[in-house]
């Protein structure tokens, strides 16, 4: 087992204040903010992929998590905040977090989109104190972002996850590991 170093305990320091300086979200005008950043990121998804409102239609609910940030040198973690809507209306706000350490370099902002396709995925979501996406999530579209994937085991997952917009240096954006807590903004 490896010592903890005065280089571990400053890479931990450093990397929630880089995050807090990546634009998402963090000191914005809370409420009014996140919901408008969420209208602009589901434009773009619609706009993009069409066939990503049929999912909307569908769904019980949905989580837009319009700007994630996420960095990693050595250490890294992944920050955003987002709103969840049901019939079309915001009714919670939530962040979304997540760690990681090992052979890392770079950083990356995207956006992803939930889609709770169950009364029941939407209600363990919601009465959940900190839900954490699993492999129970399945992607609608690849990391590349080429095409919308509208299989049976698509249709039929209870939580389906769309991941877009991704820029940055790291290559990859899954929603896998990542920790929602609902927030009040």
């Amino acid at each position: 087992m490896t010592p903890i170093t005065r280089r571990f305990l400053l890479g931990a320091a450093i990397a929630p204040m880089a995050l807090a300086a990546c634009g998402n979200g963090i000191g914005s005008e809370g409420a009014a903010d996140i919901d408008a950043r969420a209208s602009a990121a589901l434009e773009h998804l619609y706009a993009t992929w069409p066939g990503t409102r049929d999912l909307d239609a569908r769904a019980a609910g949905i989580l837009v998590m319009p700007l994630m940030t996420k960095i990693g040198l050595g250490f890294g973690g992944t920050y955003g905040r987002g709103a969840l809507r049901v019939g079309g209306a915001t009714v919670d706000y939530y962040s979304a977090a997540s760690a990681s350490a090992g052979l890392q370099i770079g950083a990356q902002q995207y956006s992803h989109v939930l889609f709770f396709m169950t009364q029941q995925a939407l209600q363990d979501f919601r009465s959940s104190p900190g839900w954490v996406a699993g492999a129970g999530v399945d992607y609608a579209i690849s990391n590349e972002g080429e095409t919308l994937l509208a299989d049976t085991t698509t249709s039929l997952s209870p939580v389906i996850a769309v991941v877009f917009g991704q820029t940055g240096l790291r290559i990859g954006a899954t929603v896998e590991g990542t920790k929602y807590t609902r927030i009040i903004p």
